[in-house]
């Protein structure tokens, strides 16, 4: 006590230890599956040596890369990020403009609806889809395509939440700019708008990229044939099973991927707000 009234602004013990160990509790379980990845034994607990045979050289072909369940794994979990993203930040960002032009009651129950997405468990969302896809829209057989659909109903809130604040942050002001200096409304949307919405769409592309990838909830119920079942599924169906160090390395790509998207959006986003002053003078100069 005597500690804290000599410097109250000191951070507190408790608080720091207690942020201490959170972090090795929820890094070191990850640490040790990647390091396992690399496990040149059959084990999936002990690491016996260093190699790279559940990556590229199985003598049973099981590896990552040699296994053409765990290669066409892949292939769809990368399809469905992807696809997803190319669907849901667009139709988020045109979603995010209409509802920041949009005044009336239609207007409160569509953003209530879009904030309803962002908080239902996505296990609801995934159900939803599932019996709509099996009793109404019929035609849209279970596997990628309804797979898509199911993930961009449900990842359409990010870019809409994060585009709104972006537009809100910004104001009209720079839209009726470029309008007094002749722009038409369609002009000052694409030469003024979009180039100060492009740190939220950046954003938007990292955030639902990454949370693609390691989606389990909505494909699983969405999944159809085999070639449909992307890594997440393929490590919650093995790893209950017998599981060999390529699910670790399974898991490890995943971990890989999401690191590298998340990281290069936030590089592009601190260049992009670096850089907004700039921008704002080029999108008024092009008018």
């Amino acid at each position: 006590m005597g500690g804290w009234w000599r410097n109250p602004w000191r951070p507190p013990r408790v608080l720091r230890t207690i942020t201490i160990a959170y972090l090795v509790w929820s890094i070191v379980p990850v640490l040790i599956a990647v390091m396992l990845s690399f496990n040149a034994g059959r084990s999936n607990t002990t690491l016996q040596a260093i190699g790279l045979r559940w990556w590229i050289d199985d003598p049973d072909r099981q590896a990552l890369f040699q296994d053409p369940v765990l290669r066409r794994a892949i292939l769809q979990t990368y399809l469905l990020s992807f696809g997803t993203m190319l669907m849901a930040v667009p139709l988020g960002v045109a979603f995010a403009i209409g509802l920041d032009r949009w005044r009336g009651r239609l207007a409160n129950g569509a953003n209530f609806l879009m904030i309803l997405t962002f908080v239902l468990p996505e296990i609801v969302i995934g159900i939803s889809i599932l019996l709509i896809v099996q009793h109404l829209f019929t035609f849209v057989p279970l596997g990628t395509l309804a797979q898509l659909i199911g993930l961009t109903t449900f990842q359409i809130s990010y870019p809409v939440i994060i585009v709104r604040a972006r537009l809100l942050s910004i104001g009209k002001e720079y839209e009726e700019a470029g309008m007094d200096l002749g722009a038409s409304p369609r002009q000052s949307v694409r030469r003024v708008l979009l180039p100060l919405l492009y740190p939220a769409i950046l954003a938007s592309v990292a955030i639902v990229f990454a949370d693609t990838v390691d989606d389990f909830v909505t494909v699983r119920y969405l999944a159809g044939p085999a070639d449909s079942q992307p890594l997440s599924i393929f490590i919650y169906v093995t790893a209950r099973a017998s599981a060999t160090p390529a699910v670790n390395a399974a898991a490890t790509l995943m971990l890989v991927t999401t690191t590298i998207v998340i990281a290069l959006g936030y590089v592009a986003y601190k260049r992009l707000t670096r850089d907004q002053q700039a921008s704002d003078v080029t999108a008024f100069s092009q008018l």
